[in-house]
């Protein structure tokens, strides 16, 4: 089946999520703020520091040279004023740019859970998590979300009040595009970003290739894939004849779900579709995480930034 197939597997009739009042949005920004908070404090904010470390290394001083020391590390300027040979010295960069790239597009308002959580609005929570762990550790964080394409840029800076504002941008913004082009985010990026940063990219990941797309960062910058799935798009209940729709492009096709035949298929190229991206990511050497709808964003995180310390 084609990438078509891929998007149709993530459908539903609702194009768009209800848009929220001031007062509502109000609520729901604190609310968020609560729960990821909780998770940040209590789940990983302490695998989230030691995992993440050390990402770069900042002159400090210099002093002599002395037997065994790596000639590399000579100051030649400070060695012609003294006479004699000085060596410079780095510590460890405690402070990182993160940045959280969101995929805001169309087939992120799919649910099929009961409480009606999207695709897009566990990718909010996510990034949250991400966002207040990143400010409780004096990083800098920023934010671009992107659809077919780049929606919105937030440069990186500290503080909680920022990380509300970001916070506030996630469930409020309204993207004007319904496809994905990751490659265009990663450009964007790969031009606003002078320092090294860690980017997690929060996506499904549907129509893309990573490993491609990504290509523009991974040099010089380090991705984390965070992949947002739902249930239902892996495997098909038995509920007669549906009709799906990719809401990207507004295609339809109807299945017969009552078919074992049917929903074997299914199921199948589902999986290979996403072992397909996980070996895309995995060849480009990008670590990645899948996170479900029907599951705590923050236990996923905790398993992975666990993993990720125990490989240092």
């Amino acid at each position: 089946m084609s990438v078509a197939f891929e998007r149709f597997a993530c459908t539903t009739e609702d194009d768009n999520e209800p848009i929220m009042n001031a007062a509502e949005l109000a609520r729901e920004v604190r609310r968020l703020e609560i729960t990821t908070r909780h998770q940040v404090t209590e789940v990983f904010a302490g695998e989230y520091s030691s995992a993440f470390k050390g990402r770069g290394i900042e002159f400090a001083d210099v002093r002599e040279y002395q037997p065994d020391d790596d000639v590399r590390a000579i100051d030649w300027n400070v060695t012609a004023r003294a006479g004699r040979p000085f060596i410079k010295r780095f510590s460890e960069e405690r402070e990182l740019t993160v940045v959280l790239a969101v995929d805001c597009s169309a087939s992120g308002l799919f649910a099929s859970n009961a409480a009606g959580r999207t695709k897009r609005r566990v990718a909010a929570e996510v990034a949250a998590i991400l966002g207040f762990a990143g400010v409780k550790k004096g990083d800098r964080v920023g934010l671009l979300l992107f659809s077919d394409r780049v929606e919105r840029w937030v440069p990186p800076r500290k503080g909680t009040r920022h990380a509300l504002r970001l916070v506030r941008d996630l469930l409020a913004f309204e993207p004007r595009g319904k496809g994905t082009d990751l490659a265009a985010a990663a450009e964007r990026l790969a031009s606003v970003l002078h320092r090294r940063a860690l980017v997690f990219v929060v996506s499904d990941f549907l129509g893309t290739s990573p490993k491609r797309d990504l290509r523009t960062i991974t040099s010089r910058h380090e991705p984390i894939a965070v992949e947002i799935v739902d249930p239902r798009e892996r495997r098909l209940v038995s509920a007669g004849l549906i009709e799906m729709r990719d809401p990207e492009s507004g295609l339809r096709v109807t299945l017969d779900t009552s078919s074992a035949m049917v929903r074997s298929a299914y199921a199948r190229e589902a999986e290979r579709l996403r072992s397909r991206v996980a070996g895309d990511l995995r060849s480009a050497g990008i670590d990645h995480v899948t996170i479900s709808t029907d599951s705590r964003p923050g236990d996923a995180l905790a398993r992975f930034f666990m993993a990720r310390e125990r490989r240092r």
